[in-house]
């Protein structure tokens, strides 16, 4: 028996030894499946409408800051400000009007961001958080983007054109700065005042749209708030690239204020708020409109008292958040505006009675 089972080991020549038939049948094994995870939800946020669209299509898209619609809303704000408060009193805003200045916030955005990036591609190389732009990473020819410039300032002026021809002149005549502004930061370390000058254009061309001319003593303290709020928001998003800006030469508010930023900041509110009351003011503005200029101030106030300027992530959502001041204002305006005719119907009645 046992020299049978040593042989039967060894396998004995001419001898087979039968295999199950279910053996051969059996599958490997396999680990089993992760279940699915949960759908992933539709998002219409800017950033995942450019991730969606056709890849030739993207690099423009990125160019023109399609996907960081913050700076977008900053140009735009001040004119609705201005269209706010040259509506008739007891009216709303000439919608028409928000939504063709609006059209032409975005292309001019995405021109001066075309042009910055012609200007500063260079520049953008060498700091990480700007690298991956179209054309400091080479996805498009700064041929490609000069063609891309022009059909946008082409698209611009054919908004510009729809305006009357005082606001045609008003309009035209910023173009100097949208040119020459990337090129303050290697001149001053002032280049968010003339950022300011640029952006807040709208605070003149809003006005001179509705009513056919600027009426200064509004119009002004309006842009010089303008003005003095984007020193606010542009230091504080300048903080973000300080490091890579002393390395590579650039010059900025940040530099310039370095630990007494906050300081600079506050002086920056209260001369906002000021020039926000004196247009007020100036155009016989109500409560609503003082209580969202007081809001404002909350806001601005909360903003520099929880900076932390040596945190890029803290900089860049109090930058964002700045959105929220301008759209505060905007509400104020309407609703001071509506109350404005609420004043006048008051005053009209007993005229009426005499």
């Amino acid at each position: 028996m046992a020299a049978l089972l040593a042989l039967l080991s060894r396998g004995a020549p001419g001898l087979r030894v039968a295999r199950l038939p279910f053996a051969a049948a059996a599958p490997p094994l396999r680990r089993p499946s992760a279940p699915p995870g949960p759908p992933r939800p539709l998002s219409f946020s800017a950033a995942e409408l450019v991730r969606a669209a056709p890849g030739p299509l993207r690099p423009y898209l990125r160019l023109m800051r399609l996907h960081q619609p913050a700076g977008t809303w900053l140009l735009y704000l001040p004119c609705t400000w201005s269209v706010g408060l040259a509506a008739e009193p007891g009216c709303l805003p000439d919608w028409h009007m928000l939504s063709l200045l609006g059209i032409g916030a975005v292309l001019m955005r995405g021109a001066g961001c075309t042009i910055n990036d012609v200007w500063d591609r260079g520049y953008d190389k060498k700091v990480a958080r700007t690298a991956s732009r179209p054309l400091a990473a080479g996805d498009i020819s700064i041929f490609q983007a000069f063609i891309f410039l022009g059909g946008q300032l082409s698209l611009a002026l054919c908004v510009l054109l729809s305006l009357n021809y005082y606001s045609i002149v008003l309009g035209t005549a910023s173009l100097p700065l949208v040119i020459t502004y990337p090129l303050m930061k290697r001149i001053t370390y002032w280049p968010q005042l003339v950022l300011g000058l640029t952006f807040n254009w709208g605070a003149l061309l809003g006005w001179s749209a509705i009513r056919g001319s600027c009426e200064w003593s509004v119009c002004l303290p309006l842009y010089l708030a303008g003005v003095m709020w984007t020193l606010v928001y542009d230091t504080i998003y300048a903080h973000q690239d300080k490091r890579d800006d002393i390395i590579i030469g650039v010059k900025s508010t940040a530099l310039q204020f370095k630990e007494d930023t906050k300081q600079w900041l506050s002086g920056f509110s209260l001369a906002m708020l000021l020039s926000l009351c004196i247009a007020g003011m100036n155009c016989n503005q109500t409560f609503p409109y003082y209580s969202a200029v007081a809001a404002v101030g909350a806001h601005l106030a909360h903003q520099i008292y929880t900076l932390d300027i040596d945190k890029p992530e803290d900089c860049w959502k109090k930058f964002a958040s700045n959105r929220t001041v301008g759209v505060l204002l905007f509400v104020g305006i309407v609703f001071g505006n509506l109350w404005k005719g609420k004043d006048l119907k008051n005053v009209e009645e007993p005229l009426e009675n005499r």
